[in-house]
């Protein structure tokens, strides 16, 4: 990578996952950061001392730094519709954390700026074509080791919702739909359309009460692909931590949990048995290696043209897994009757 010419950009919200952000920039060698903004003064200090960048007093001052590429957004879902839109109307490529917005109106603004200014723009969803785990389970399917595919039940869980305070946007049940399924669920949908393809329709049922914000602590979904898989996805914030996920096909089941962060996963399968003996789960063990610069070099390569045009995880993917969360919380509100998710 050394031979690559770095590519110069700026970034709003460096704390907290913007600080995570800016930690693969630097691991992958292949951005310069040359400005940065953010409302924290703390965080904000950080950042230039880490990355030696200069602090911009506003986001349209941090739009205006001379010769930039690209901007990368690392602030609250609330904000990124009108930061993608104003960097778009500059010109400037994006690359935005996920969940990408928080309206089917704003996501209908955001695809109808890129198309209109042909910007680049990733967002930072995980790259499941460099991730051992997922490369691994969507070549089991691929193969047909499991069978024909039945079902699949995926959990997404933990404790965050109780941090929720009065006034915080994410107890802002129009600036965080579905609580976290919107949080986090957004991951989990993506992850299954990497393996199963786009989603047809999707039927949920939430619950508001366990917790005092008016965003839905729990949300249980069935959700259906155009491929006709059929399965489940649960999302809960106000729970300890779990994330599993179980794949069942007629020749072999796969079960997968997520441990704590980056302490990485476990892998078991099950196969079998039409002579009613008993069918254990067996450890599976991941090869290969993973990138989690993945969706950074990616979308480094489709501005440098040195790859697709389409970055992974592009705009279009992280409107698909948001507008799945949106017809979620529209189909709770109709008591779980089944919405079709609108094409993207």
């Amino acid at each position: 990578m050394a031979d690559q010419k770095k590519m110069r950009v700026v970034q709003v919200g460096v704390g907290g996952f913007g600080g995570y952000r800016r930690a693969r920039m630097r691991e992958c060698g292949l951005f310069e950061l040359v400005a940065a903004h953010d409302w924290n003064a703390d965080n904000l200090s950080k950042a230039v001392a880490e990355d030696g960048c200069k602090p911009a007093a506003s986001y349209d001052d941090l739009l205006a730094t001379p010769g930039i590429e690209a901007v990368i957004i690392s602030t609250g879902g609330k904000f990124h519709a009108e930061q993608m839109i104003k960097a778009a109307e500059r010109g400037l490529h994006v690359f935005v954390e996920k969940p990408m917005c928080s309206t089917m109106d704003e996501l209908r603004e955001i695809i109808a700026m890129q198309k209109q200014t042909g910007v680049v723009m990733g967002v930072g969803h995980g790259d499941h074509s460099h991730e051992a785990t997922s490369l691994m389970i969507k070549g089991m399917i691929d193969r047909g080791e499991l069978g024909k595919i039945a079902t699949f039940e995926k959990t997404t869980a933990h404790s965050g919702g109780q941090l929720i305070k009065p006034g915080d946007w994410r107890g802002d049940p129009e600036k965080n739909p579905g609580g976290m399924l919107f949080q986090c669920g957004v991951h989990a949908l993506h992850e299954l359309m990497f393996y199963f393809g786009p989603i047809s329709e999707i039927s949920c049922m939430m619950r508001y009460d366990v917790h005092t914000t008016l965003t839905a602590d729990v949300a249980c979904c069935i959700v259906k692909f155009e491929s006709g898989v059929l399965g489940t996805l649960n999302a809960y914030h106000v729970t300890p931590y779990r994330h599993t996920m179980s794949i069942f096909g007629t020749k072999s089941n796969i079960y997968e949990e997520a441990l704590f962060f980056d302490e990485g996963t476990k892998l078991w399968m099950q196969t079998t048995h039409l002579d009613n003996k008993k069918e254990p789960r067996v450890p599976l063990r991941v090869t290969g290696e993973s990138d989690i610069c993945g969706n950074l070099r990616s979308f480094y390569a489709a501005v440098r043209g040195t790859g697709p045009r389409m970055p992974y995880p592009s705009h279009i993917d992280g409107a698909r897994a948001v507008a799945a969360v949106f017809a979620a919380e529209e189909s709770a509100k109709k008591g779980g009757a089944a919405v079709k998710i609108e094409k993207i």
